[in-house]
């Protein structure tokens, strides 16, 4: 790998950490002025059009017929279900918070892969994930003004949702892209999210210009480039790299909600969030011994893609 392509592709990761973490206050922007319904359908459609609009820049195919009910899966849990329940959720819990809640997603990941994709768990995996979970534990009972908040466990389960779209979308990044998992997700994602149309409706005639501003930013940036600068830079950086930035995810996000919306986390907010963090960093080490494979994900063998899909694609992290 070059110089200049390893400055683009670090760069590029940069840009998704931003990003990622960006969108947790700016859905407590935009939930205050469109309300839970019409920020999960807005921002699914706008993130649905502009994928759609450069798919074929990005070379994305048609999918196949025999995959359209794990697209459908993928798209009801990772898109339509986690948004609606990220975004009630932060209605009561602060940005940060969320962010921190959202990181324990590679657990469920993980757990879910054993029960239904028959992966290993080992006892590495098992007390990280344990360690982790008694971190949600401690940032729920610390999230709210009595000690304890109700909608952190919302934040949980879209966690869970989260989860199960990596776990959905293994088979398929088997045969596809990452851009074009994310493409067909998206789109079956906003799909069923169309009930909430007529609730989208009547908030947008009645929202504010920064709620608005806020989901057009969702929709194109953490949604849309994100997702694309996010393939880019994993498809020419080592695995290990890739992976390890999106820790940053929670730490930004605090950076940023207290600069945009002035939240100051609680200490117990901030001990629970290390905990998690911790607990993912461990069930997600691997040997320092094991070969790394930095070549750019097409000119890699079907067999090799395979091996890497199976054995974790980046995309099983944090998004938001």
């Amino acid at each position: 790998m070059s110089t200049s392509t390893g400055s683009r592709s670090f760069l590029a990761l940069a840009g998704v950490v931003v990003l990622w973490a960006s969108a947790f206050p700016a859905i407590r922007v935009g939930v205050d002025g469109l309300g839970v319904a019409g920020l999960s359908m807005l921002r699914l459609a706008v993130a649905a059009v502009a994928l759609t609009a450069v798919a074929p820049l990005l070379g994305v195919r048609r999918p196949r017929r025999r995959d359209l009910p794990l697209i459908a899966l993928a798209g009801a849990t990772g898109m339509t279900g986690y948004q609606v329940l990220l975004n009630w959720g932060e209605v009561h819990v602060a940005a940060g918070t969320a962010s921190m809640l959202i990181a324990i997603a590679p657990v469920f990941s993980l757990l879910l892969g054993r029960a239904f994709l028959s992966e290993a768990m080992t006892r590495r995996v098992i007390i990280g994930s344990g360690i982790a979970l008694g971190g949600c534990v401690v940032v729920a009972l610390g999230g709210g003004s009595t000690g304890f908040s109700p909608h952190a466990f919302a934040v949980l389960a879209a966690a869970v949702l989260q989860g199960a779209y990596h776990c959905v979308s293994k088979p398929l990044l088997l045969r596809y892209s990452g851009v074009e998992v994310a493409t067909y997700a998206m789109g079956a994602g906003t799909f069923f999210a169309l009930p909430l149309l007529p609730a989208t409706v009547g908030a947008v005639a009645g929202a504010s210009p920064a709620a608005l501003l806020s989901v057009v930013y969702l929709g194109l940036l953490p949604s849309a480039v994100g997702f694309v600068i996010w393939g880019y830079a994993v498809a020419r950086l080592p695995l290990a790299v890739s992976t390890g930035a999106l820790y940053l995810v929670p730490p930004v996000a605090l950076a940023v909600a207290f600069v945009w919306l002035s939240e100051v986390p609680r200490p117990l907010e901030v001990a629970g969030g290390a905990v998690v963090i911790g607990g993912v960093v461990l069930l997600n080490h691997r040997s320092r011994s094991a070969p790394c494979d930095d070549r750019p994900w097409a000119a890699r063998r079907p067999g090799e893609r395979a091996a890497e899909s199976t054995a974790g694609r980046p995309t099983q992290r944090a998004e938001s």
